[in-house]
């Protein structure tokens, strides 16, 4: 009996197997498909600092250069960062290291991906900067040279409180303000000295170091952060 029960096991393994081979088969381009596609480059990408107040546009080509494949940065990359010149070409290793490279092959950058369309490199001097695809991105925060200029502080009611300069004069790593007057006893109080621009939002710091953040609303209106009871909002002359 032993020897029949071994017999008929053996018979029907053998007429599964091409069953199971059928199948592994079937499975195997459905597991090709769902492969991730290999990374391509090519194209044009925002390059920024991490606070994207520095921003501009470079473009990977497919063809080759003398070191790597041909790369271009638009104008004004160059102004924003000045070690830009020294890169002549790029690479993206098996390893999805992208590499912009110096005429001797060395990396000028390292970028890795940290998601996906996002590549991040350390930079000394220039903290963490990052290239990624200009269509995924809103727009570019605004920039010190756009905001500068004169500007009221308002109440919601649209009450004039006070008046102030947004200079291009600067005061270490920011600009000074100047009041004019008269200004409500809020506004005096806080005696607003410089200003800046962080992550998108203007700045307004007193000689005691106490600061007044405003952020873009609607209609060209900033308003301080976070919201009080009574807001105050920043408005261009």
């Amino acid at each position: 009996m032993i020897r029949h029960a071994t017999l008929t096991v053996a018979l029907l393994l053998a007429l599964a197997a091409p069953l199971l081979a059928q199948e592994q088969a079937s499975e195997a381009p459905a597991e090709s498909a769902a492969a991730a596609p290999p990374r391509t480059m090519p194209g044009s990408w925002e390059f920024s600092n991490a606070d994207r107040e520095k921003t501009c546009i470079v473009t990977f080509r497919s063809d080759a250069a003398k070191i790597g494949k041909r790369i271009e940065f638009d104008s004004k990359c160059a102004g924003l960062f000045p070690f830009v010149p020294e890169i002549v070409g790029w690479r993206l290793d098996d390893n999805d290291f992208l590499r912009l490279l110096d005429a001797r092959g060395n990396a000028v950058l390292e970028f890795s991906e940290v998601e996906s369309g996002i590549f991040e490199a350390p930079k000394p001097g220039e903290g963490i900067l990052f290239i990624q695809n200009p269509t995924d991105l809103g727009p570019a925060p605004k920039t010190a040279a756009q905001m500068k200029g004169d500007w009221n502080v308002i109440r919601r009611t649209g009450q004039r409180i006070c008046g102030l300069t947004l200079s291009d004069t600067a005061a270490g790593e920011e600009f000074v303000v100047r009041v004019q007057p008269p200004c409500d006893p809020t506004v005096a109080r806080f005696a607003p000295a410089t200003w800046q621009m962080d992550r998108g939002e203007i700045v307004l710091r007193a000689a005691n170091g106490q600061s007044w953040r405003f952020e873009e609303g609607e209609d060209q209106k900033w308003q301080r952060i976070p919201q009080t009871a009574n807001p105050l909002l920043l408005v261009r002359r």
